[in-house]
């Protein structure tokens, strides 16, 4: 039931004047998004999203997304009002200061209720996608007594110009995302000023055209606002409401204008704001009986909540089943491996690593069911589908392979949002070139502390004939810079297997799995034969995979494609009397944090260390020292054959030896 208009506006005042005052003591931060979008949030969250405080991570909660992360004293303001433990008013009075939890955007390791960390535009409403996505898959895998929630996402002019807006709406226009609903902050308002200094789209006929349903309200009526909602309710289809607001409403003399979006009022205006709004409570302060509104609204999400609960009680098969899928992965992902290595040890075989990484993924997704691929149009090439991933499309969400198009930054993001959401573990691939597509959405993947697994194959000029543009120099270790993601190159099949299962079982850390083209050897095997996760070798990141025959003089470390490289440099100084080591490094996230011991056992102080690895060679130096030798590639690649590339650079033994040996005579 609705309350009192005039209720409902002091409600929402508390919203603005929360906001104006935290951001005022911070002297730092975005009051106008938040004054403007409060009387919409308000409907929102008294009368529709359904949420337990209480219970933040109930698995059918409706999930909001603030992807306008910038006014990030909404929802801030929202939980605290609404009865979360936290946000307290003590954590907004020191909004944007070191150890709040009220950071300046919103973080979801920071806050219960904060459901995706925000303030790249665009991301929030993309995410929200892959939220919508997961929710669709398990309710055709449980129905709808335990999962039937909606999404709800806060977005600004902002978040609708960037690109992946567009991929991200088209995606889901496409799959006919009937439960995700987006509430345009429709101020028109930049912070370099008005919106037509930089566009004149019909941002409604766009979404239009891309499959979603469209309606506008006026965005300071209440009654409006609900006709608005009730109506994106009622239709099939994803909905975009247009909120037409005025940015910074109840600052008299600044609303309205971009000077508003992101600076503090500053004192005598937010002293003017609250006569205006005849807000008489004084700074961090909201009377207890707009307090005791806001945390009503709370009720009937607990109803909802216990109801559900009383459901999942109701049917213990169904229950257990639940729980699994939503506990995710764990361990079991080496299990699952277990007897293929097994196989591979017994019957080596010579393949790619992408092909490699298929074969992994076929007992992967037969025995985990959370387990939802994909591929951005390059599912042949990637090698990402298998028997058990049927197609996820609006015709049946109950598929687990999901066919993104040529939208790798939409992608990236939509897996973010589904690993978030909780119940499924996503995967998805393109070339590795193109991470760069999707750079921002896997660094956000890191910082999310989310487990999502990049497959990006053709990883080197091993590619061959497509030449430079699509040939990756530097992306494989400008990966390897974004913190809390593992970034994994295996050498053969038993090595891409083994990084598929720490890849999955790292339920904190993205990974990226760098997969070759060409076709490699299968160097390991020995000692396989009784595989498990305790002799998973790449675990440890870097291993000795052979062992120098003579004195050893020489240690060489490579990944992926160039370990054979270095097996064949081996053979050539062992013939030579020159005994050499040669250390597969996998994983250099991995390798770093082993104790020293173990580091310096794998390259000892006392011997010429050589990397081999077909991109750049800085960072290189972290592990060969300053007196190593790098080979690799500082420069584009070319147009040929695989072989003829690999020899041109000098990624061949016939080249790198006589460098090695050079080096060790003085």
């Amino acid at each position: 039931m609705s309350l009192p208009t005039a209720r409902m506006t002091q409600m929402a005042n508390a919203i603005r004047a929360l906001s104006m005052d935290a951001v005022q003591a911070a002297n730092s931060g975005h009051p106008g998004m938040p004054m403007g979008m409060a009387d919409v949030a308000t409907v929102l969250w008294s009368e529709y999203l359904r949420h337990d405080p209480k219970a933040p991570d109930w698995a059918d909660r409706d999930r909001f997304v603030l992807s306008a992360g910038h006014g990030s004293m909404l929802i801030y303001s929202l939980l605290h009002l609404s009865g979360y433990a936290r946000p307290t008013m003590d954590d907004i009075r020191n909004f944007r200061q070191l150890g709040s939890p009220c950071a300046g955007h919103p973080e979801n390791f920071l806050l219960d209720g904060v459901e995706c960390t925000t303030g790249p535009l665009g991301q929030g409403l993309a995410m929200a996608v892959g939220m919508a996505m997961a929710e669709r898959h398990l309710n055709a895998v449980f129905g709808s007594d335990l999962v039937d929630h909606r999404t709800w996402v806060v977005a600004g002019d902002g978040c609708l110009m960037e690109g992946i807006n567009h991929e991200a709406i088209g995606l889901a226009g496409h799959l006919k995302l009937g439960q995700m609903n987006v509430l345009w902050d429709d101020n028109r308002i930049t912070i370099d000023g008005d919106t037509d200094l930089s566009t004149s789209e019909n941002i409604k006929a766009r979404y239009e055209a891309t499959g979603w349903h469209v309606t506008e309200c006026d965005g300071h009526d209440f009654a409006d606002i609900r006709r608005a909602i009730d109506e994106a309710i009622a239709d099939e289809r994803p909905s975009l409401i247009a909120c037409r607001t005025v940015i910074g409403k109840g600052a008299p003399n600044k609303q309205g204008g971009h000077n508003v979006h992101g600076a503090p009022l500053g004192a005598d205006e937010v002293s003017a704001a609250r006569e205006y709004l005849g807000w008489t409570a004084e700074p961090f302060v909201v009377p207890d009986d707009i307090l005791t509104d806001w945390r009503s609204t709370a009720d009937r999400g607990a109803q909802a909540h216990g109801e559900w609960r009383t459901r999942l009680d109701n049917d213990s098969d169904l229950r257990t089943r639940f729980e699994e899928q939503m506990a995710g992965i764990g361990n079991q992902a080496s299990a699952a491996l277990e007897n293929y290595i097994r196989d591979l040890a017994a019957n080596p075989r010579t393949v790619a690593t992408r092909k490699a990484s298929e074969m992994a993924l076929g007992p992967l997704t037969e025995k985990l069911p959370q387990l939802i691929g994909g591929s951005a149009d390059l599912t042949g090439s990637n090698n990402t589908k298998t028997a058990s991933t049927t197609p996820f499309s609006a015709d049946d969400y109950s598929g687990r392979y999901v066919y993104y198009g040529i939208r790798e930054f939409g992608m990236a993001a939509a897996m973010n949002g589904m690993a978030l959401h909780g119940g499924v573990a996503p995967y998805g691939g393109t070339f590795l070139i193109f991470s760069d597509y999707c750079r921002n959405a896997i660094r956000l993947s890191a910082l999310q502390q989310i487990n999502v697994t990049y497959v990006l194959t053709h990883d080197s000029i091993g590619l061959g004939e497509d030449g430079p543009t699509h040939q990756p120099i530097e992306q494989i270790m400008s990966m390897r810079l974004i913190p809390n993601l593992n970034v994994y190159r295996p050498c053969d099949t038993i090595e891409t297997a083994e990084c598929w299962a720490l890849a999955l079982e790292a339920p904190k850390t993205p990974a990226v799995l760098a997969l070759s083209r060409q076709n490699l050897p299968q160097l390991r095997g020995e000692g396989d034969a009784d595989w498990t996760a305790a002799t998973n070798r790449s675990a440890k990141g870097a291993y000795r995979l052979k062992a120098a025959e003579a004195t050893r003089k020489v240690v060489l470390v490579a990944t992926g494609s160039e370990v054979a490289v270095a097996m064949d440099c081996a053979s050539q100084l062992e013939a030579r009397g020159i005994g050499a080591d040669v250390v597969s490094m996998p994983c250099m996230e991995l390798f770093a944090a082993q104790d020293a011991a173990y580091r310096a056992d794998v390259l000892p102080a006392d011997v010429l260390k050589v990397s081999i690895e077909a991109g750049v060679t800085q960072g290189w130096e972290r592990f060969v020292g300053n007196d190593g030798i790098t080979i690799g590639i500082d420069r584009f690649g070319a147009s040929a054959p695989a072989e003829q590339l690999f020899e041109k650079f000098g990624l061949v033994a016939d080249a790198i030896v006589p460098q090695i040996t050079k080096k060790l005579n003085g």
